[in-house]
């Protein structure tokens, strides 16, 4: 597990995109699959990443899939892709038939098992045959879920299924949800995090081991870097960085 530590949250969007690009750019396969997070963090990125580094992109190798997404039809303040696609999709040349958004108006049992089958279909399989995203791209809750994978929901980290209907347990949103399978077996994860109410997540992710989703997915992935700012460090015991 690596650490990127940054002075502002500006900052710390600007090197996790610096990163995600390198690796595009040195992926010698025709496609890259990576599965992005919604969020106010992502947003943040996404504006900076049109800003400044739209021409020096390689969009046309991007299949894009969700990570999560609320059940709300895509032109809700609400959702994941209606987001992504108004800060980032709107503005660069990714093909349009390389976009997978997660229908969240439909039927949310029904949409998570055709989610899972598109990512059984398009993503090339790990050695052991299980579907494998190039990279996923995840933030943390201050209490400590990612994806939407709640404190209390660990289960849904160790099912077989790719992606489920999760329910967020003080709203009783409904969402469908990356589990922790497929977020574990994917090449590289990346954490996004920043801000000073993410302080007592970031110090857990590394002092308790394996507790929480978050923590879960830092701990067993095959390879995971965290990218956090100043503000998000302060509890971190700074052997770590």
């Amino acid at each position: 597990m690596k650490i990127h530590t940054f002075a502002s949250q500006e900052e710390t969007a600007i090197g996790m995109i610096e990163k995600i690009i390198e690796l595009i750019t040195n992926h010698k396969e025709d496609k890259f699959h990576v599965a992005f997070s919604g969020g106010s963090t992502p947003k943040l990125m996404f504006d900076l990443w049109v800003r400044d580094y739209k021409d020096q992109t390689p969009w046309e190798k991007l299949c894009v899939y969700l990570v999560d997404e609320r059940c709300v039809p895509p032109q809700d303040a609400e959702s994941n892709y209606g987001m992504m696609k108004s800060h980032l999709l709107d503005y660069v040349s990714i093909p349009e038939n390389q976009i997978y958004r997660i229908r969240g108006e439909d039927n949310p049992v029904e949409e998570a098992k055709r989610y899972s089958n598109l990512i059984y279909k398009n993503l090339p399989k790990s050695k052991e045959g299980f579907p494998q995203f190039d990279l996923v791209l995840l933030g943390a809750g201050d209490d400590g879920h990612t994806s939407s994978i709640f404190p209390g929901q660990e289960d849904l980290l160790k099912t077989a299924t790719l992606y489920v209907p999760s329910i967020h347990p003080q709203t009783k949103q409904r969402r469908i949800a990356l589990t922790g399978e497929p977020m574990i077996q994917a090449k590289q994860v990346y954490f996004l995090i920043t801000g000073s109410n993410k302080a007592k997540v970031v110090a857990d992710i590394f002092e308790s081991n394996n507790n929480g989703p978050a923590a879960y997915v830092a701990h067993f992935s095959r390879a995971t870097e965290i990218f956090i700012d100043e503000e998000a460090s302060t509890e971190l015991d700074r052997t770590h960085e």
